[in-house]
């Protein structure tokens, strides 16, 4: 099944794009705005704040670290099936999060569960958006990875009064009951193309009839009805008259004698064999994705960018606390405002994107110079209104998020985007699961987010810096001089015919 071009780019596909951004908002909500939580944590378990930050890390980190297996599990099952499993797994953890008698229960509970369950709503979301879109695709990526922010700022406001209300537990068990609605987004998740378990069954099943059909079987049983002619060995059978002959009986009967044959063996071993030369090829594949400095260059971006503009989203509570700027988390946290600035921020990077003279490396490269700036601001600002407006700024250019898939698309092409998006989403979750305790530890070091903040905002800087150097076109034409073979002449004339 190949998708036909009359169906990309439109139709469906604004359904696709719809289902997508609401199993977004309903699978990310509660992580995403984790900052509300972490402080009613840390009032609840008494626990030190690099501990309770693995709780928000993991449950951002732990999806996007295991994005190879969620991507693997796409393509084999596609993603209906995929969105199905995650809103079990969502809803599961947030609810037992309620029942969490420690924050080590809690870092499995939402830390984990969760956060895998997010890790293959996000896979299978972005895997079939690319598939339904191709010229529009980076407004239909921006339009998708919008729900993120749209969730957290629903979420972090919702939370914060449901926890008033019912409590932390109360609140933990209500936002779980609402996250099953994932099960109804994945409804709409029509594929188009088949994911690979029905390809393999139904190349099973096709084998299994060719070998059913050309096999001779016993003569007794090629008889047909009275007065019809008779096959003889001398005469070769036709696949008609096998069609007629075999039923399901017969079948049954070969399948258990062809079990207690030596050939069996031979089979699985020759099985065990495509299986090997299958994962040799999986590697073989990522080693020559590695092999492209772009694609190298683009993954330590992402993983000092996540290592850096992530723990704002967790701390920037905590900090207006610490600093006196507010007593309490405010009607509209925080935490929202940075959600609503990364919405726009994510449909104008999207929209930019689309456009033939932008380049998309070099427009994420900009957007972490500005990001890296901003964070390295938050220790100077001392009042909430410069946290609030350094929040807009910090939330918007976190938007760059929606371009992942397209530069990945650009750099290795839409037949490995899935494979390669993996292994980039495992670099942005390692640098989202290191970023907050490492925060947390030098706030329970020093007293104080200054230094913690500095490192953040170095780190992206640096990104920044890697990024757009190894992404020169220099690069490219270094390689291509290298990769020119040596021309060997043989006479004056193959020397004229070269120059000509």
């Amino acid at each position: 099944m190949t998708p036909s071009p009359k169906l990309l780019d439109g139709g469906w596909g604004w359904t696709i794009v719809a289902a997508s951004f609401m199993a977004q908002l309903l699978a990310y909500g509660s992580p995403q705005s984790v900052g509300v939580l972490y402080p009613e944590w840390l009032q609840a378990f008494q626990q030190g704040k690099g501990m309770t930050a693995w709780v928000g890390s993991l449950v951002a980190g732990v999806g996007l670290i295991a994005s190879p297996v969620c991507s693997a599990c796409v393509d084999n099952f596609g993603a209906r099936p995929v969105t199905i499993f995650s809103g079990v797994m969502v809803a599961g953890g947030l609810m037992l999060s309620a029942f969490a008698p420690n924050v080590e229960f809690l870092i499995f509970s939402f830390g984990i569960v969760v956060g895998l369950g997010c890790g293959l709503v996000y896979a299978a979301t972005l895997t079939i958006t690319c598939q339904y879109f191709d010229k529009r695709r980076g407004l239909a990526l921006g339009i998708v990875t919008t729900g993120t922010s749209v969730g957290t700022f629903i979420y972090a406001t919702a939370q914060n009064e449901l926890i008033v209300m019912y409590g932390l537990d109360g609140c933990l068990l209500i936002i779980g009951a609402v996250s099953l609605n994932l099960m109804a987004c994945a409804g709409f998740m029509r594929p188009l193309n088949m994911p690979g378990y029905y390809l393999k069954q139904k190349a099973a099943m096709e084998r299994n009839i060719e070998d059913q059909l050309f096999e001779k079987p016993p003569l007794d049983d090629l008889k047909i009805a009275a007065g019809s002619i008779t096959t003889t060995p001398e005469k070769p059978l036709t696949v008609k008259e096998l069609l007629i002959t075999m039923d399901a009986k017969d079948l049954a009967v070969q399948t258990e004698i062809k079990k207690g044959t030596f050939l069996s063996g031979l089979a699985i071993m020759k099985a065990i064999k495509k299986k090997q030369q299958a994962y040799s090829k999986y590697i073989q594949s990522m080693y020559e994705i590695l092999q492209n400095q772009a694609m190298v260059a683009f993954c330590i971006a992402v993983f000092l960018f996540s290592l850096g503009a992530f723990p704002p989203v967790l701390f920037i509570e905590d900090v207006a606390q610490s600093q006196g700027l507010i007593e309490e988390v405010s009607v509209i946290p925080l935490v929202s405002i940075g959600a609503i600035a990364t919405c726009v921020g994510k449909l104008l990077l999207g929209i930019m994107v689309d456009i033939r003279w932008i380049n998309g490396i070099y427009l994420y490269a900009f957007t972490m110079f500005a990001g890296g700036a901003s964070l390295l601001l938050i220790p100077i600002i001392k009042s909430y209104l410069g946290m609030q407006i350094l929040c807009v700024f910090m939330g918007f250019f976190s938007g760059n998020w929606s371009l992942t898939s397209y530069i990945t698309t650009k750099i290795v092409g839409l037949e490995r985007l899935t494979q390669a998006h993996g292994i980039l989403m495992f670099f942005g979750g390692l640098g989202i699961m290191l970023g907050p305790p490492i925060v947390g530890w030098f706030f329970d070091w020093t007293q104080s987010y200054d230094m913690a903040f500095f490192f953040s905002g170095g780190c992206v800087l640096l990104g920044a810096v890697i990024l757009t150097v190894l992404t020169l076109p220099c690069w490219k034409r270094k390689n291509t001089e290298n990769d020119r073979p040596d021309i060997q002449y043989t006479s004056n004339c193959d020397k004229v015919a070269s120059v000509a």
